[in-house]
């Protein structure tokens, strides 16, 4: 048994707080509504975000984060990229040990371009960490706090942790694999949101599912050649948080960041999109990060680019359609590089 501390009480946190209750570690979940913790603690339910869902008795719920972090060996964030850097620096505060970190947070930060394992880096000392993991791929927590079948996957740069983190979270209906991989398990987990909100957009345009698949495909492909641009291992784009994770994204109504899309194809603004939901889509931030990393590294990403021209520049849903199939003829694969370097296209079959 180990002593977990998770940060951030919303529907990933809570699921990923029952898996590791469901494996019989002591967890710490800390939030920042007094009214929620309460709840938890009292009613053994977070019934905004995971309603008819019954907690293990085993996770105390803190609003206070000294008390949260008290002889834990293991600090799982689950908050959004935007407050990453605003909690890591009240945690350095209150570590007395180096604890292993583990983030379950899908994004990119804006202007700097970093990572999720890149801003913790920057902000906890290196004496406070034993390592950084990422837990990634295809679970919505709706799923998960339900108990049904979830596979992802756990990178680090030291694969002994990850293999660790492996161990914490692994149970009969919660696999989890291993992959040295970290830049691209973090770059597929990110930019899927992204290519969600193109695949809303097309539900509520009204395309069929020739234009969701034309979409997640192009996508996909997009993903690969940033990921591969900043060192990734192509391989991990075919894997559960490459394909896996744009999958389930892009297909399912529990996915916020296709909400939000689907919201946007039928006319509404960004603004009233953000209005309604009441929760953070990270998807929006994430491609205005990601068009600037493009732009930055020479990466040809035109959904990505269009995408972000329609939420930052008032662009129309169908002005972007019109551009994106409007453009010059190329080849599937001529973009695309593997292993050694050669052109995919330069493979034998």
């Amino acid at each position: 048994m180990s002593k977990v501390a998770v940060l951030g009480s919303g529907s990933w946190g809570t699921a990923l707080s029952l898996v590791l209750g469901d494996n019989n570690h002591e967890v710490r979940l800390w939030g920042r509504s007094q009214e929620q913790v309460d709840e938890i603690n009292d009613n053994r339910c977070n019934v905004r975000y995971l309603p008819d869902v019954k907690l293990p008795d085993n996770i105390h719920a803190f609003t206070d984060l000294s008390n949260t972090l008290e002889n834990v060996e293991v600090v799982v964030l689950v908050v959004p990229t935007k407050a990453m850097r605003e909690v890591l620096k009240e945690v350095t505060k209150y570590l007395s040990v180096p604890v292993l970190f583990v983030h379950a947070s899908k994004g990119i930060e804006p202007e700097t371009h970093l990572r999720v394992s890149e801003i913790i880096e920057e902000e906890i000392p290196q004496e406070q960490r034993t390592s950084i993991a990422v837990l990634s791929g295809p679970s919505h927590a709706e799923e998960v706090s339900r108990r049904q079948p979830t596979t992802v996957t756990c990178s680090s740069l030291d694969m002994n942790s990850a293999e660790r983190v492996q161990d914490l979270f692994m149970n009969s209906v919660f696999r989890v694999y291993t992959n040295p991989d970290l830049i691209g398990v973090e770059i597929g987990g990110s930019l899927k949101n992204i290519i969600a909100i193109g695949a809303g957009m097309t539900n509520g345009l009204g395309f069929g599912d020739n234009a969701k698949a034309a979409l997640m495909t192009r996508g996909l492909a997009e993903i690969a050649r940033l990921g591969m641009k900043l060192g990734a291992n192509p391989l991990t784009f075919a894997g559960l948080t490459g394909l896996g994770d744009l999958i389930v994204t892009c297909t399912s109504v529990h996915s916020r960041n296709w909400r939000a899309g689907n919201m946007l194809g039928k006319g509404k603004t960004l603004e009233e999109v953000l209005d309604e939901m009441g929760m953070v889509v990270e998807g929006i931030r994430t491609t205005k990060a990601t068009y600037q990393l493009a732009e930055q590294t020479g990466v040809d990403m035109p959904i990505t680019k269009e995408l972000y021209q329609v939420l930052f520049h008032d662009k129309t849903p169908e002005d972007a359609v019109t551009e994106l199939m409007g453009r010059v003829k190329k080849h599937e694969v001529e973009d695309l590089k593997f292993g050694d370097g050669d052109p995919l296209n330069h493979l034998e079959p």
